[in-house]
């Protein structure tokens, strides 16, 4: 019976796989540059964690989480995010606040497959716990822009708005509401359903968006702290080129964001245009068992990062191919792969008994650079005969000239 991947998922392989790690080792570097730890966090939590967290009327709960029941009789749920996974584990293995942590994880959604969006795809995500001052929120746009410039992502930019506290947003709500029910009959069935549910929601409907536009601004019933709060973040990116747009239809889609939303975007990805965003949820620790604690942070999707990237991958080593002229000679032609690697040299080789002729043809489908051909006649000369198969030369080199030889071309 043949398998194949489920629909959404993926195998990464080859160039995509290098391009993935080189980049999760040169954020971590930016990472540990700006004072941020890295966790890992369990791949299934318990399901009420991401209900109670993200919100019961959030897409992501209502239709995106994979939810299973283990042989414990336990109702878990594959982390469709990395945020309240990363607060838990601080509140239970008493992490001191304040605190910096990243994470770079694969995240689980059973959205519909598209061009840069799986089913599991990969996150790099941010958290700065403990401090309730703009600069933090400030410092998340710093690190993206960093970032990007290591991924090498050209034209992208920044959406921002704010969402101001709860009771602001309460009040939002109400005069939402009061501005939708007028236009209730003509929305779309997805936006009814929202109406009573989640309200916010509907400012990210496509089919309604020339319905709503002239939707009362979250930014007009910001309460004083709140207003400020923006008004300093604007004057931060400012001051620092940092370009941006107030984009009033940016509201997030889960429930934890207060005052600081944004997503940054770019035009090489066409209607999907997000990278990443995030924000602030200062009331997300208290919302999970822990004590009232602000935070800001941000998640970057790496497969939409390497869809927008320009980045190639520098030079590889070249790869050595061994072979050999007989089975006797098998043995010592792995002696010398073996030798050749802890010289941290690329090599190769084939193992079943196979002709020369055969071998050869191997080392050129690999990619091979050069072929090492071991033979009774090169063995009794104390070497190895040395095959360039680019240029198709071939030279003899006595065995302990064998690795400065190659670390020298």
């Amino acid at each position: 019976m043949k398998f194949q991947r489920i629909k959404g998922t993926r195998d990464i392989y080859g160039k995509e796989y290098e391009i993935l790690m080189e980049f999760y080792q040169r954020a971590k570097k930016t990472m540990d540059k700006f004072g941020y730890s890295f966790i890992i966090t369990p791949t299934f939590e318990d399901v009420n964690l991401f209900i109670h967290s993200t919100g019961e009327t959030t897409d992501i709960v209502e239709k995106e989480m994979y939810v299973f029941e283990d042989k414990g009789g336990r109702k878990v749920a594959l982390r469709p995010e990395g945020t309240p996974s990363v607060l838990r584990a601080i509140l239970e293995n008493d992490i001191e606040i304040p605190c910096k942590v990243a994470y770079f994880a694969n995240m689980f959604r059973h959205e519909k497959p598209q061009k840069g969006r799986f089913r599991e795809f990969y996150q790099l995500g941010v958290e700065y716990i403990g401090y309730i001052d703009p600069l933090v929120d400030f410092e998340m746009f710093l690190i993206i822009r960093e970032l990007m410039d290591i991924f090498e992502v050209k034209n992208y930019y920044f959406e921002v708005n704010s969402m101001g506290c709860i009771d602001d947003r309460k009040r939002y709500k109400e005069e939402l509401k009061n501005y939708l029910s007028e236009k209730l009959e003509v929305l779309c069935n997805d936006c009814k359903r929202r109406f009573q549910r989640n309200p916010l929601r509907i400012l990210d409907c496509k089919i309604d968006a020339e319905k709503i536009k002239d939707f009362p601004r979250i930014t007009e019933f910001l309460c004083d702290g709140c207003a400020e709060h923006f008004e300093k973040l604007k004057m931060y990116l400012n001051k620092n080129n940092i370009k941006f747009s107030i984009n009033p239809k940016l509201v997030r889609g889960i429930d934890y964001y207060t005052k600081t939303v944004f997503e940054v975007k770019s035009g090489r990805l066409g209607a999907q245009d997000a990278l990443g965003g995030g924000g602030r949820y200062d009331g997300l620790m208290k919302i999970i068992g822990g004590p009232d604690t602000p935070a800001c942070g941000f998640a970057m999707g790496m497969e939409r990062i390497m869809l927008a990237s320009e980045y190639k991958l520098p030079y590889e080593k070249d790869l050595i191919f061994i072979v050999y002229t007989s089975p006797e000679l098998k043995e010592k032609a792995y002696n010398l792969y073996l030798f050749l690697t802890k010289e941290t040299l690329k090599c190769d080789i084939v193992l079943d008994t196979k002709s020369l002729k055969s071998q050869m043809r191997r080392a050129n489908k690999k990619g091979a650079k050069y072929v090492v051909i071991l033979g009774e006649e090169e063995e009794k000369m104390g070497g190895y005969k040395i095959k360039d198969m680019e240029k198709g030369e071939e030279k003899f080199i006595k065995k302990e000239n064998l690795p400065d030889y190659f670390k020298n071309i």
